[in-house]
């Protein structure tokens, strides 16, 4: 611990002297700016820069220095006698901001002479000496590789110690075990040409050490300094504080969003490689981080040619969701390069199915990461755990899709993250695989829709047969036998009602009633009970209890629920009409379902044949129920259906004569009804 005494002159120290400098910066901080200029995005995906460009410029007049503390430490620094003075200073050097028009050359010299003192003639530390050469270190290691902007340090000998830098530093580390990472880092770092072997690993390190590389490795990587072990090492920074399971905070965010927009070319503002804390910059940083990696994601053609900027963003697509969900910004959809992501998809695939090597599971990493990236950047906004994603997709054979359909079958038992994200990519693109996978399709969403499963797979896996219900409304036992049919009814219940009678809060996604969950089971039971073979097996897996408990929920909220609801009792009650469960339904629940069913079959028969050809069973439970209809609600009627007969009319002209006659004659009905209510 630090006295008191030291620390509150420290304090008062800083006060003058800011003060002073503010005064006398045009006359003694007036320095010449001979750094990088990176404001324009870069072109070479190598990102190497030619050997003449050893001096680069980088305008930063917009940041005063009188009003940073860097040059209060710096004075400090070079001029304290006293050690305590002296630990805090230095301990505060990589937790300001050091503005590249500021000299630290005769500080980074006193540095390494203060550092040489703490040894005695035999080349061992002063044991009373111990903490200031580590604190020396650590001052010295982040003001060189920040000097990376400066001119390039290894053309030089800065540390004025009679020999180049790199012997220096190289004498440093073997000669001391304190720092010891920080110095092999900046060794490594500032002189990568010359050390060949590196280890990349951080799990030894100090918990500092992950956090101050974000902030230091940017500067290597904008002038081109780094090799692939560099590479290596800064995706292992980015994972290791990205994906702890301690939360990392906005600043520590910020630079690895930084450091991962400059590995692969991205646009940002050139003041952020400088500033500490750089939250502030994380609306800017993601969108141009997130187009910039995906343009050079697609250079990999699937991860066998990967170079440049390219292997970067494939070696970055481990962390990149758990990035963009950690910054949470308002990154951009895009759906519009949605078909490129997932061609890339389908290629790493195949790659790895034809790769001869050893662990087929490990060739299937990428995919799994580019599955998830694809999924996540194709909602509205970005989402890192997409299950209702909407994407518009045409143009595909369904044999297109059968590499999915056998990605699925190698992961669905013990990679439930992964099995979701197929069933959600085959639910939001509404697409199915050939007939030859189609059985082996059903029974893996049989598996996916058991209880034991996690809610998003069980979920997704309704969301996937609702989008395959024509396949799975034209299944009958002849095809796949009677017990296929009997166990995907009862996994679709068991999907959406894993635990019968358990309660549950509103935030919970097994919760009762779900809108979005509900509205995919509710369409898909309405299309299964079209087929006379599903209905007697529907019912058996107590379906139509399910939707008797639907009934409030359905009839409380303006949605097409309450439609697809009275397709499903209307009609599979008529050929059940022995069983006591459906006299719970009493005649003002029937009615409520029909009258709020009528709003939405207009819009629902515009492009739904199958619903349009539900009409005349619509009719005739109307019919039977509505003579305990109110004034009001028979108004609402008339006024549905003539908007039901005026789509009738424009869109099944040819074949709707018969069901616009019946439509005609229930709103004759209806309005000799309403005219009885008035009188």
């Amino acid at each position: 611990m630090v006295g008191s005494s030291a620390w509150h002159s420290l304090q008062r120290v800083f006060g003058t002297f800011n003060h002073l400098l503010y005064l006398l910066h045009s006359a003694i901080l007036h320095y010449p700016t001979n750094v990088v200029d990176f404001e324009a995005q870069f072109r070479d995906q190598n990102l190497v820069l030619a050997k003449n460009q050893c001096l680069l410029n980088l305008e930063l007049s917009d940041i005063p220095t009188s009003g940073l503390e860097a040059p209060s430490i710096k004075w400090l620094l070079e001029t304290s006698m006293d050690p305590e003075v002296f630990s805090v200073t230095a301990g505060l050097v990589p937790q300001v901001q050091w503005p590249l028009d500021l000299d630290v050359s005769d500080t980074l010299r006193q540095l390494c002479d203060i550092y040489t003192s703490c040894f005695d003639m035999q080349g061992e530390i002063v044991p009373s000496l111990t903490e200031k050469a580590s604190a020396s270190t650590m001052a010295l290691s982040h003001l060189y590789c920040g000097r990376v902007l400066q001119a390039y340090p290894g053309r030089g000998e800065h540390l004025g110690q009679g020999r180049d830098d790199f012997t220096v530093f190289y004498e440093m580390l073997s000669r001391q075990n304190t720092q010891a990472h920080v110095l092999a880092l900046t060794t490594k770092l500032s002189f990568s040409r010359r050390i060949r072997a590196f280890p990349s690993g951080l799990d030894d390190c100090p918990d500092f050490v992950p956090e101050w590389l974000s902030h230091i490795l940017p500067y290597h990587f904008v002038t081109g300094q780094v090799d692939e072990d560099v590479e290596t090492l800064a995706i292992t920074v980015v994972s290791k504080l990205l994906c702890s399971p301690c939360s990392s905070s906005p600043q520590i965010i910020a630079n690895c969003t930084l450091l991962a927009c400059v590995m692969v070319g991205g646009q940002f503002d050139k003041k952020d490689i400088v500033r500490i804390d750089k939250s502030s910059a994380l609306r800017q940083l993601a969108p141009s981080f997130l187009a910039q990696f995906q343009q050079a994601l697609w250079t990999c053609d699937g991860g066998g040619h990967c170079t440049g900027v390219g292997r970067r963003a494939w070696n970055l697509l481990q962390v990149i969701c758990r990035m963009l969900e950690l910054a949470q910004a308002e990154v951009p959809s895009f759906q519009q390069a949605f078909r490129q992501n997932l061609d890339m998809c389908r290629k790493i695939s195949s790659r790895a199915r034809s790769s001869e090597k050893n662990d087929p599971s490990g060739s299937m990493t990428p995919l799994r990461h580019m599955l998830r990236f694809t999924l996540a950047t194709a909602c509205p906004s970005f989402d890192p755990n997409p299950l209702w994603v909407e994407v518009g997709w045409a143009g595909n054979s369904p044999e297109d899709w059968d590499w999915l359909v056998d990605y699925l079958d190698d992961v669905y038992s013990n990679d439930y993250e992964t099995a979701g994200d197929i069933l959600v990519l085959l639910g939001s693109m509404r697409v199915s695989c050939s007939p030859a996978k189609q059985h082996l399709f059903i029974k893996r969403l049989i598996a996916c829709m058991d209880s034991s499963m996690p809610y998003r797979l069980r979920h997704a896996a309704i969301r996937s047969a609702h989008s395959s219900w024509e396949i799975l409304a034209s299944v009958d036992a002849t095809d796949y036998g009677d017990m296929v049919l009997a166990k995907l009814s009862s996994a679709i219940l068991t999907a959406v009602c894993p635990r019968p009678g358990a309660t549950s809060g509103d935030e919970d996604p097994d919760r009762p009633f779900n809108i979005k969950r509900d509205s995919c089971y509710l369409e898909l039971v309405f299309a299964l009970a079209r087929n006379p073979n599903w209905r007697a097996h529907l019912f058996e897996a107590r379906h139509i209890d399910r939707c008797i408990s639907m009934i409030p929920k359905c009839c409380n909220i303006f949605m097409p629920h309450a439609f697809y609801l009275a397709g499903i009792l209307l009609r599979i009650t008529p050929e059940q009409s022995s069983v006591t469960s459906l006299d719970s339904i009493t005649e003002q629940q029937w009615w409520d379902v029909i009258c709020t069913a009528w709003p939405h079959a207009s819009s629902i028969i515009e492009d739904d044949v199958h619903c349009f050809e539900f009409l005349p069973v619509l009719v005739e439970g109307t019919r039977n129920y509505m003579h305990i209809a109110s004034k009001p609600s028979l108004k609402w009627l008339i006024r549905d259906v003539d908007g039901v007969l005026n789509t009738v009319g424009r869109r099944y002209s040819e074949q709707g004569e018969g069901v616009a006659a019946a439509v005609k004659e229930l709103r004759s009905v209806a309005n000799d009804m309403f005219q009885t209510h008035s009188r």
